[in-house]
């Protein structure tokens, strides 16, 4: 990192009020603030809106955008198109003020999407209307003191290393912020456009239905995506849609959830509560930005959301039996339960599994159908985004329950049908949380060098990612063992790549059983013990 005088940073920030800020904060909280840089991660820049170079904030991003066009120049992308869009975080709307005004001084033909937008929105207009590149301010589904810098390139996909590496490289020695030009970018046709050619996209890629008579609950979690899912599913042919009122409007303090994200506990009870109010079949809740979709119904008579792994089986498919493909591609991680692999294999398609990360499962192979995250991220129409999309996702789901109950049947009694055919799969996670990230460290060496014999009676092998010599080298540990009923147990261990914790994936499997809900209860009470059993701290304190 390059040392960064604060005095020089206060005196060459373009804000105000972000320059204010630093000159208010006492020695201690200034060198914090300096004390280290955003580091372009996970597909850009994400952080707490404040100033300093260690946040979010119109210097930052003016120089990260600053980075990014000459990346791109350097790259043969001279005076290429690329994409700016926001969500509605605070500072979303100036910090892609910045991004788009800096491109178009650089000589780029930036298209800012008017209004907030969904990320989807983004990466949709990056394929179609044939950019180099693409910017979505957003911090998904982050707190809500966070905002975020998320990078696209000419595929409409996430970069990836070494376009990461270089362009954090680029950041590190751009000039100081307000030296950089800038130059206004004025609304044209083509970004009034995107969302009307997003929402017929999907009219045109998936068969639409007439008069459904399938409820919907639906939630926006105080994000930007309410009113085009409205819209996506009403052209889709679903009429009776009840949404979480005071969850619908755009919020940045998003003030009736703690944490954003429907995978939180709790977070979704308003939507589940909507749903069994109004005898709903489908509940569906966004995250802030949209590219994220999870998906509730009643099973077994007891409404509750599902898993990742679970709404990726049923949605993978179902758009395996549609599809017109000979040998069509679907995509999970290594972190993704195994249920998908077993529905593709069984529809003669091929499975592929990759890093964590949209920006490596877009890019598993041709021609790909689906691909999907445990972290209810799926991606259902890879020819038009090249990412998640919560809000097609919410489509195909629709379509899904709208199918089932043609036949007299539901999303609950479509989970019992995969069971019998596949065995029962029950996936669920545990996290470590750290203050000191040489806890981390300490706990994967632990696991490589003194992993545990057995796991709530299961004998258990490991397997070191880290030591792996194709795709999938990654810093990685998976524990691996089986009972004598055919019960099969896997444990996959891997660092956060966000957040100061360790994360653990426990996926359980038995043989298909007719009485597949008490088999489920089995595995998930022992999917308790195997959790309560992991490893919280290295066997070898220093």
């Amino acid at each position: 990192m390059t040392t960064i005088d604060p005095w020089d940073w206060i005196a060459t920030d373009p804000d105000p009020a972000s320059a204010a800020e630093l000159t208010a904060l006492g020695p201690d909280e200034l060198a914090e603030r300096f004390s280290d840089t955003l580091h372009f991660g996970t597909a850009g820049l994400r952080g707490p809106v404040r100033a300093g170079p260690n946040g979010m904030n119109v210097a930052v991003v003016t120089r990260a955008s600053h980075a990014l066009g000459r990346w791109l120049i350097d790259h043969g992308h001279r005076g290429g198109r690329v994409i700016v869009g926001h969500d509605a975080r605070h500072g979303s709307r100036q910090f892609a003020a910045a991004t788009a005004d800096v491109l178009a001084a650089q000589g780029f033909d930036v298209v800012a999407l008017p209004g907030v937008t969904p990320t989807p929105f983004t990466a949709f207009a990056c394929r179609d209307l044939g950019a180099v590149a693409g910017v979505a301010v957003t911090a998904s589904h982050n707190p809500p003191a966070d905002n975020g810098f998320k990078v696209y390139l000419d595929d409409g996909a996430q970069l990836i290393p070494p376009a990461d590496r270089d362009i954090e490289q680029l950041i590190e020695t751009a000039p100081p912020a307000n030296s950089i030009a800038r130059q206004p970018v004025s609304s044209d046709d083509r970004a009034q456009q995107v969302r009307s050619r997003y929402l017929e996209r999907l009219v045109t890629r998936f068969a639409t239905v007439t008069d459904s008579p399938v409820r919907i609950a639906l939630t926006a979690m105080h994000g930007v995506g309410g009113a085009p899912a409205l819209a996506a599913l009403r052209n889709a042919g679903f009429a009776d849609i009840h949404v979480v009122a005071e969850q619908f409007a755009p919020d940045a303090d998003f003030p009736t959830v703690g944490f954003p994200n429907p995978e939180e506990p709790g977070a979704s009870d308003r939507v589940l509560a909507l749903a069994a109010r109004v005898d709903a079949d489908l509940a569906i809740a966004l995250d802030p930005d949209a590219d994220r979709c999870a998906v509730g119904t009643r099973v077994h008579g007891r409404w509750r959301m599902l898993t990742g792994d679970e709404t990726g089986a049923l949605l993978g498919g179902h758009l395996l039996a549609g599809t017109g493909l000979t040998t069509p591609v679907v995509a999970s991680t290594i972190v993704s339960g195994s249920l998908l692999r077993a529905v593709a294999e069984s529809a003669g398609a091929r499975h592929v599994t990759t890093l964590t990360g949209f920006k490596w499962l877009v890019r598993a192979g041709e021609p790909l159908l689906y691909a999907y995250e445990e972290a209810i991220g799926h991606c259902v129409d890879p020819d038009a985004v090249r990412d998640k999309d919560g809000i097609s996702a919410a489509v195909v789901a629709a379509l899904l329950a709208h199918h089932r109950r043609l036949v007299g049947s539901d999303l609950s009694a479509a989970l019992d049908e995969l069971a019998t055919a596949h065995g029962v799969h029950v996936t669920s996670q545990r996290a470590i949380r750290v203050t000191d990230l040489s806890q981390i460290t300490a706990l994967m060496a632990g696991l490589r060098h003194a992993p545990p014999r057995s796991l709530a009676g299961f004998p258990v092998e490991v397997d070191d990612f880290a030591t792996r010599t194709d795709d999938l080298r990654t810093d990685a540990v998976r524990l691996s063992g089986h009972d004598g009923d055919g019960t099969t147990l896997r444990v996959i261990a891997r660092p956060s790549g966000t957040e100061p914790k360790l994360k653990y994936y426990l996926e359980l499997v038995a043989p298909a059983h007719p009485d597949a809900e008490s088999t489920t209860a089995r595995l998930n009470l022992l999917a308790q013990q195997v959790a309560a059993a992991l490893p919280e701290r290295s066997p070898h304190p220093s």
